[in-house]
């Protein structure tokens, strides 16, 4: 009798159990590993390649430039402009499915490349709710999904008009395309200060400005098949429009609306028919309900702190689920887990400050991303985990202080 059932004599590996991966018809004969293409070339590609490594997964990136983040360690790369078809298709020929750093490719040209016979994940269908803030409002709509009062907005006049439809003035407007970290983002107070938005020519969504509590994030994972998997809801806070501090579970949250965040997004992705991760960015509001912000396809910067204090990172089942495999456990492996960005300042030389980080820390988690040192850029952040919240903080708050250079003891 065959002591291990699962395994049948004479079968290839990717046949065990009756499961053969489409991408080995290519190979027959011969047990390999897929190639994930990624276009893109910042750090959610850098750190969705590290991921693959022990999986043994192969990268292929197309980056703009050499020097960016994920082209100085991934060994495949192609340097091309993502906007370009030709390019694209090019960069596609060998890549058993293509995934992204970004949301900016190109709605038609990601269906060229699906025609192609090129899995794309996300596909185009739900890629483009991230990529059109009027598209996802107009969406979430009609799923039932609560967001912020919102109407897209043809000029000033309009804003105006939308502001006494409320309750007046603040409004928060917004391209529909293009914006992220507090760009394409406009708090105005008066229908005069709302004339910068249309000046790019794209089409300009108001919403409402939320009497909100803090930020929270759903972050969860889909595969193809339909598993998905939901990590804990964090509290995300932001300074100057870019997120600085994440933490994990997000403190003090009901644990009814904790579920209901993490089904709303189950939900979001299950509607929008996602494949790979999805944070569904929320205002937690002062009268206890939740409405959805932003939503992103990718890898997330509110998911960060997974790398470290999650038995499975997110960038680890983003690759999962793009390849279809069984995901991995998303549960968190310490009480407290906290991420700090680590912000470009005055101090270029962020290396010189590693012996003192570590030696006052020997848990803390150093992520940096290989990117030159510019004021307000993210050129890394920092992970600290622990059973006391306050303790977890501030160490965490130190080093990314202290490699910034804005604490010097």
């Amino acid at each position: 009798m065959n002591s291990h059932p699962g395994k049948q004599p004479g079968k290839r590996t990717g046949e065990r159990r009756g499961i053969r991966p489409p991408w080995l018809d290519r190979y027959p004969g011969v047990v390999t590993f897929p190639v994930v293409g990624m276009v893109g070339g910042g750090q959610l590609a850098r750190m969705t390649h590290e991921a693959g490594i022990p999986l043994g997964i192969r990268f292929k990136l197309l980056s703009d430039t050499p020097q960016d983040s994920a082209a100085q360690v991934v060994s495949d790369v192609v340097i091309g402009d993502y906007r370009d078809l030709e390019t694209l298709r090019e960069f596609a020929r060998g890549c058993d499915v293509i995934t992204f750093d970004h949301e900016h490719v190109p709605t038609e040209h990601l269906r060229a490349l699906e025609a192609d016979g090129i899995p794309v994940r996300p596909g185009p269908d739900a890629l483009v709710h991230a990529q059109d803030k009027g598209v996802m409002r107009a969406r979430l709509d009609a799923i039932g999904v609560p967001c912020p009062r919102h109407r897209i907005v043809s000029d000033p006049e309009d804003v105006a008009a939308f502001a006494a439809e409320g309750d007046g003035f603040p409004v928060v407007l917004k391209t529909v395309r293009g914006g992220y970290d507090g760009k394409g983002v406009w708090v105005v107070d008066s229908a005069e200060e709302a004339a910068d938005p249309f000046r790019a020519g794209v089409p300009v969504l108001a919403e409402e400005k939320v009497d909100y509590v803090r930020e929270l994030a759903a972050n969860v994972v889909r595969s193809p098949h339909g598993q998905a998997v939901a990590y804990p809801v964090v509290e995300s806070q932001q300074v100057n429009g870019v997120c600085d501090t994440v933490i994990a579970p997000a403190p003090d949250l009901d644990r009814t609306l904790a579920l209901k965040a993490e089904e709303l997004a189950l939900n979001i992705a299950k509607e929008l028919d996602v494949v790979g991760h999805l944070a569904v960015e929320l205002f937690q509001t002062r009268d206890g309900r939740i409405l959805v912000n932003e939503l992103a396809m990718r890898p997330h910067n509110s998911g960060h702190w997974s790398m470290d204090g999650a038995i499975t990172s997110q960038f680890a089942n983003h690759v999962r689920a793009v390849l279809d495999l069984p995901l991995g456990d998303p549960r968190p492996r310490a009480k407290w887990t906290v991420m700090v960005n680590v912000l470009g300042g005055d101090f270029p030389d962020m290396y010189s400050a590693y012996l003192h980080c570590m030696a006052r820390d020997p848990k803390l988690k150093i992520h940096m991303y290989g990117k030159d040192v510019k004021p307000g850029r993210k050129v890394g952040h920092v992970n600290t985990y622990g059973d006391d919240l306050d303790d977890v903080l501030e160490r965490a708050r130190h080093a990314a202080g202290y490699l910034r250079g804005t604490i010097t003891e």
